[in-house]
């Protein structure tokens, strides 16, 4: 009984483990554009996250000139964001994993809902090899930036 106790929560534990990504699975070197609109939520932690709709479109031509606030980690914000392109692939919906709720709450992102239209730039797996997954930089959005890297500083 014990052994099948342990056997269960071991398999458990190795198929959660397998679910979540940790940062460091991500290609910071090629920043990608999505925009869309949002299918579902999760917000909640450890990170909030939705299924995107993406439209595949480019970066607006004026998203250089968005004012960038300063957040505690050391991001060239504005070489990420000048950078971002579409993705290659050509995925219809992807998973969007944001910053955890409390850094969210502080740079006062309101919850995102279904339904809501929002443009990203983050990271997806090297090569976007694996599943159509992007860990969120930046928020997009009312002629702004957010950072999600780090706090607010």
């Amino acid at each position: 009984m014990l052994r099948t106790c342990i056997s269960v929560l071991s398999t458990f534990a190795f198929g959660s483990a397998l679910a979540h990504h940790g940062w460091s699975s991500f290609d910071e070197t090629k920043p990608i554009y999505l925009e869309g609109v949002v299918k579902s939520v999760k917000w909640q932690n450890p990170h909030a996250e939705v299924m995107l709709q993406v439209n595949r479109a480019d970066p607006p031509a004026a998203l250089a000139r968005f004012a960038i606030p300063k957040q505690s980690a050391n991001v060239d914000a504005v070489t990420v964001i000048g950078s971002a392109k579409p993705p290659t692939r050509k995925d219809a919906v992807w998973e969007v994993e944001f910053a955890p709720i409390t850094r969210m709450d502080a740079w006062k992102v309101a919850p995102i809902k279904v339904g809501d239209k929002i443009a990203v730039i983050g990271y997806t797996f090297t090569d976007e090899k694996g599943e159509a997954t992007l860990r969120v930089e930046f928020l997009v959005g009312n002629g702004k930036v957010t950072p999600l890297r780090s706090s607010p500083q």
